[in-house]
């Protein structure tokens, strides 16, 4: 496998069409410094992992992944994919952690024609009304992972729940899926900012609200700081908190430690899922990074498997639309990924199952996430009764 560090600086404008080719070039535009550099590192160990895995070659093809750092500018994301489209002439790309990045960069992508396979962000205003053959999830839509905490929520009998998420476009995802499957009172229902590490307003605010549960929708760095200043204050002690499992898996727990036990998340992926290609998956990155995976390692290490098997599946041929499509949405009950096999809906994203996890320790001492239910079953995207593809 060939790997390149995309720069800047946009090139003289090109055809944007991509080239057929006898090796896969794959764009990779990630959140990968800052703050919430973690995670975009995640989902790129998970993807070069599942490459080295193939040999260096995804569907039978000498694969090169060039890399690009959007640092969580929407301006720099779309500079760095009209680069890697029209000087680089990818074939594929993937990696955006999120959604206000993956909103800025994707008409340059639809407008070349050329795949996006996500490993991360899948906006609604995407899986909606604005649908496109060219976007393909293999992680979740935008509001599932909260859909499952509020029927989590309900199913625990909380009365009334206090909600804090980032002000971008995932962030009222969040709260709105959350909304939909919580039946119980909103006590308050507050935006911070984006990449805000200091919460202890918010959190005198929550104390005085006194909710039966708070959700808080926190990645990354945001999560850290939250989640250790949520214990200090001693509101574990008063108020159940309950996440998403982008607040509270492996590169969570790696900063936060002990404060994460006691914790309910929910997740289309768990460590101790009972499969062959799963436990193949953790014991190879725990050996490659010497760490366990968290779900956004599994989500890069997915999307990888499923452009394999696409690729494989038209033979190589990545530039014929139709048939890649077609390939692609056959590829999630084809592949042999760590969650097992899923649909896709024509939306292009998946109905797969969520889970509900605990944060405790394992027989090594190791604070881990462990699967305790099924929360919901074959779970579709709420916006497909919107897009017209089928």
């Amino acid at each position: 496998m060939k790997i390149r560090i995309a720069g800047i600086a946009v090139a003289a404008l090109l055809s944007f069409s991509a080239h057929a080719a006898n090796e896969l070039k794959i764009g990779f535009l990630s959140t990968l410094s800052g703050p919430a550099g973690g995670i975009g590192i995640e989902i790129r160990d998970g993807f070069n992992l599942a490459v080295k895995l193939a040999g260096g070659k995804l569907g039978g093809l000498p694969t090169e992944v060039i890399f690009a750092d959007d640092a969580l500018n929407p301006d720099t994301g779309k500079q760095l994919a009209e680069r890697l489209l029209r000087r680089d002439r990818v074939n594929l790309m993937t990696g955006v952690v999120f959604s206000n990045v993956m909103l800025a960069v994707w008409p340059t992508i639809e407008e070349a024609k050329v795949f996006y396979v996500a490993p991360n962000a899948t906006p609604t205003s995407i899986t909606g009304k604005g649908c496109s053959p060219y976007f393909f999830s293999t992680s979740w839509p935008n509001e599932a992972h909260h859909e499952a905490a509020g029927a989590f929520a309900q199913s625990k009998g909380f009365k009334n729940a206090y909600l804090i998420a980032p002000n971008y476009p995932a962030g009222k995802d969040a709260l709105t899926g959350f909304k939909r499957t919580y039946k119980g009172n909103i006590v308050n229902e507050f935006y911070s900012k984006l990449n805000q590490l200091d919460y202890s307003a918010e959190l005198a605010q929550i104390r005085a609200a006194k909710p039966n549960a708070l959700y808080a929708f926190l990645p990354g760095g945001m999560g850290i700081n939250f989640i250790k200043q949520f214990v200090a204050a001693g509101l574990s002690n008063e108020i159940q908190l309950i996440v998403p499992g982008f607040v509270s898996d492996q590169d969570i727990v790696r900063a936060v430690g002990e404060p994460m036990l006691g914790l309910f998340d929910t997740s289309h992926w768990a460590y101790d899922l009972d499969n062959d290609a799963n436990s193949k998956f953790v014991a190879e990155f725990e050996k490659e990074y010497k760490r366990l995976p968290s779900l956004f390692a599994e989500q890069g290490y997915t999307a990888a498997l499923i452009i394999d098997q696409a690729v494989r599946d038209v033979k190589g041929k990545v530039e014929d639309p139709k048939a890649f499509r077609a390939a692609l949405m056959k590829a999630p009950e084809r592949a042999k990924t760590p969650r097992g096999p899923w649909k896709e809906a024509s939306n292009g994203t998946p109905i797969q199952d969520y889970y509900v996890r605990a944060l405790v320790k394992d027989r090594e001492g190791r604070i881990v996430n462990r699967k305790i239910g099924t929360i919901l079953k074959d779970h579709r995207d709420f916006w497909l009764k919107d897009c017209a593809m089928k």
